[in-house]
């Protein structure tokens, strides 16, 4: 695909993909004006569909501009692993027994902590959850933090600003807490193998780091709103909850371990996802109802930034390779809020020669902005497809998310900058 024209064309479509992004909230309003056309609209509000819909926009337009033969041609040379992964560690990570049995560690920690109402509840959800991505990997630590979110916290009554910066700080927390291990990152898994970095190296180099942050952000967000968080609740088992048999619980946890196991190996992984729908249809008792809708739109975004992207290297990469180590690390935290994180550094991955300080730098300010949008880390769609029927109009302002989540990125540039 070499013909500058469609190089243009892939590069317009793009742009209006990430200014589309922007305009959700107005698409929504637009399907509470105009009931007579609200399915459209609201189709066009719902920001996983964004990059999937203008992805096959820039499909049709290769079928007209270079022919039938080479659009096929592209469209099957891209590695859509990320995507189907996501959709499967999504709807495993949403189960109930997963999710009891994560939500029953959580309050046992947080009673320790002696906090009132859903203080500590909400610490170790925006702290140490994170973290946990760097071992369940970044999609399914996402899943688990949103969800519980979902139910101890944004179902209550509690204010915009306490949703946005909760939104902020999380995808803050989850694109840099996944940091400590060189396999659950996707930013990091794009040049770990080609540049020989493994989990010790990630520990000495990335990981202290990033646990720093994560967990000043987490207290300094839980300290901005305890007051709020200490009138809700103190999160308990649902009533009426059922003891779940242990044996359910292990297949489940064994499952959620195996998909992660073989990330990068779609036959395995969807033969344990196909596994486990069978045995979510054997035990329906044990369910509740499977995250299918929010999986497949997430998996539709990520998709279409695949494909989208794909068409990006031509300008993208000689601007990376044109900065300075220092202007790198900027420039890629600012590049990432309009591309996905790991697209920057598959790139980097590509380039030889490159100094141990620029490797450093271009992952280093890609984690570090992997908060700022939905499209700068693939598990932030997955957040918003939990998270953003609790906010106004049921829609995620990308503005408000933008400056929620500015705070927290500062906080781990610096730790990535001068630590």
């Amino acid at each position: 695909m070499t013909a500058a024209p469609m190089q243009w064309v892939a590069a317009a479509l793009f742009a209006l993909a990430i200014l589309h992004t922007f305009a959700t909230k107005f698409f929504d309003h637009l399907s509470h004006k105009q009931p007579q056309h609200a399915g459209v609209w609201h189709l066009l509000g719902e920001v996983e569909v964004v990059f999937g819909f203008w992805a096959i926009v820039m499909v049709a337009a290769m079928f007209a501009l270079v022919g039938g033969t080479q659009a096929l041609e592209y469209v099957d040379s891209r590695n859509y692993t990320e995507p189907l992964f996501v959709f499967a560690i999504m709807v495993v990570a949403g189960t109930r027994p997963v999710l009891q049995t994560a939500g029953a560690a959580i309050r046992a920690l947080a009673r320790l902590m002696r906090l009132p109402g859903a203080v500590g509840n909400y610490l170790l959800l925006v702290g140490l959850v994170p973290l946990l991505g760097s071992f369940i990997t970044e999609p399914a630590a996402m899943t688990l933090a949103a969800l519980m979110l979902s139910g101890t916290v944004f179902a209550q009554p509690v204010s915009e600003r306490l949703k946005y910066a909760t939104l902020g700080v999380l995808f803050v927390n989850i694109s840099i807490g996944g940091t400590l291990t060189h396999f659950a990152a996707p930013p990091v898994l794009m040049v770990a193998a080609t540049w020989g970095w493994d989990t010790p190296f990630m520990l000495a180099h990335f990981g202290w780091k990033a646990a720093l942050a994560v967990m000043f952000n987490a207290i300094v967000v839980t300290v901005a709103f305890a007051r709020e968080l200490g009138r809700l609740p103190v999160p308990a088992a649902p009533p009426g909850e059922q003891p779940m048999p242990w044996a359910i619980v292990a297949v489940h946890l064994a499952l959620l371990a195996g998909i992660v196991v073989f990330a990068h190996h779609p036959a395995m992984f969807l033969g344990l996802f196909l596994l486990f729908m069978g045995l979510a249809t054997a035990y329906p008792q044990y369910q509740d109802r499977l995250i299918l809708r929010e999986g497949l739109l997430v998996a539709f975004f990520l998709a279409g930034l695949v494909v989208l992207g794909g068409m990006q290297a031509w300008w993208l990469q000689p601007l990376l390779m044109s900065m300075s180590e220092t202007a790198v690390f900027f420039g890629a935290m600012g590049l990432t809020a309009i591309t996905d994180n790991a697209a920057l550094t598959y790139l980097g991955s590509l380039v030889e020669g490159l100094s141990d300080g620029f490797k450093y730098a271009l992952v280093a300010g890609a984690v570090a902005g992997g908060g700022l949008t939905i499209i700068a880390n693939a598990p932030n769609p997955a957040g918003i497809a939990i998270l953003g029927k609790h906010f106004h109009e049921q829609s995620v302002s990308p503005l408000h998310l933008l400056l929620a989540a500015l705070p927290p990125t500062a906080v781990a540039a610096a730790a990535f900058f001068l630590l």
